[in-house]
């Protein structure tokens, strides 16, 4: 029998004394979830426009989800991965169908992801004898996570500085520009990291000639190419995979969020030529790829991948950018993103915006200081984006007061 959770305050508090204080966390404490709303311990109901920072694909209380997580927890919870569990071999074959990769490395999150394609990247110069070609090119605005090689690849000063000094070999090009790129991609190059559509940069989509120049230069430098597909890969973007509408692929490519419906799971997706680079001992986890999380995360990629469910992140995605544009406020500057995945830049700080929300009943989220990140279930209905423009209208104008 568990304790009763003790009033919203002392819950509060108990983190103020207790948590490391890395998060600003908003004024209330949830406990439980319906579709694409959340609750609160006081009662008050939110519709989620955050789904956990692109995580929770779809939504709360999935029926089909809390039947596999009670299954799955009455085997296997834990082995280590110096044993077989078949979750994990059928999700790693799943993967491989669904993609260009033909192998898989699993581990715990996002930022592992990255950590683990920059040592496949330098390993497999290294296998080639090029000891000097250890350079990893990123670009303005990226997010890539804060442990130290990851944090290498974020280059903003706010998150790098203090932690200096960091991974050496990162360079910095310009997002979207090919020549800045190409002056910064030579014979030092192991890899290039990108994000299809930019996430805690603000939103921002890669064009097609800018990700089919990149592939051009990694193929001409021998280096690889890296698609970070953290936040918006998994359906996020209306394909299964956000790079799909280059019609470019990747030697790599990071996963993470949404994979396992809200469990813990990264995966490093890669070719058999990059595969073929790392021997055993070279990297590993414990925890990663049990069979718990696995068996969750089969079921989310089988039904994100159904057709009709990517048509309708696609049709919900195009109404929302729609429904948005059509708000008559001076503070909005533009409207961008591909599906579920959607930032208002508006000439203001949109901090407030957040904390008014919840004052009625939206919980939004920011990426930078001027966009408001729109990265709800994939579930989401039209009704749902209805709701959120009126009250994001009344949001706006109150602002400008």
């Amino acid at each position: 029998m568990t304790a009763p959770i003790p009033p919203t305050d002392p819950i509060m508090q108990y983190e103020a004394d207790h948590v490391v204080q890395t998060y600003k966390r908003a004024p209330f404490v949830l406990s439980h979830g319906a579709g694409v709303t959340l609750y609160d311990t006081e009662g008050n109901a939110y519709l989620d426009w955050v789904a956990g920072i692109a995580v929770n694909a779809l939504g709360y209380g999935d029926p089909e989800l809390t039947e596999t997580i009670q299954n799955a927890a009455a085997g296997l919870i834990h082995v280590s991965n110096l044993y077989h569990t078949a979750p994990q071999a059928v999700l790693a074959k799943n993967l491989c169908e669904r993609s260009f990769a033909d192998r898989v490395f699993f581990c715990n999150s996002g930022t592992e992801a990255v950590e683990g394609a920059i040592k496949f990247a330098r390993k497999v110069a290294y296998e080639n004898g090029r000891v000097n070609k250890t350079e990893i090119v990123t670009f303005t605005n990226a997010f890539h996570g804060r442990s130290m090689g990851a944090l290498a690849l974020t280059p903003r000063d706010k998150y790098q500085k203090p932690f200096k000094p960091l991974m050496p070999g990162a360079k910095l090009a310009e997002y979207n520009n090919l020549e800045s790129a190409r002056a910064a991609i030579d014979q030092n190059t192991a890899a290039v990291i990108i994000e299809p559509v930019q996430g805690e940069g603000g939103i921002h989509p890669a064009t097609t000639e800018f990700l089919r120049g990149l592939r051009e230069l990694c193929d001409q430098h021998e280096a690889l190419l890296i698609f970070d597909e953290i936040q918006c890969g998994v359906g996020r973007t209306g394909t299964l995979w956000a790079h799909e509408f280059s019609g470019v692929t990747p030697d790599i490519m990071t996963l993470a969020k949404p994979l396992a419906g809200g469990l813990p799971i990264g995966a490093i997706l890669l070719t058999e030529a990059v595969a073929s680079a790392m021997h055993p001992g070279e990297h590993g986890t414990t925890f990663a790829g049990g069979p718990l999380v696995t068996s969750v995360a089969n079921v989310v990629l089988d039904r994100i991948s159904q057709p009709a469910f990517l048509a309708h992140v696609r049709e919900v995605g195009d109404y929302l950018v729609e429904r948005l544009s059509e708000i008559n406020s001076p503070l909005i500057k533009d409207v961008r993103g591909r599906g579920l995945m959607v930032g208002l830049e508006l000439t203001v700080e949109v901090a407030p915006l957040v904390e008014a929300g919840y004052q009625n009943g939206l919980i939004l989220v920011n990426a930078g200081t001027h966009v408001l990140r729109f990265v709800p279930p994939l579930i989401v209905e039209k009704g749902h984006v209805d709701t959120l423009v009126e009250k994001l209208t009344a949001l706006l104008a109150a602002y400008e007061e």
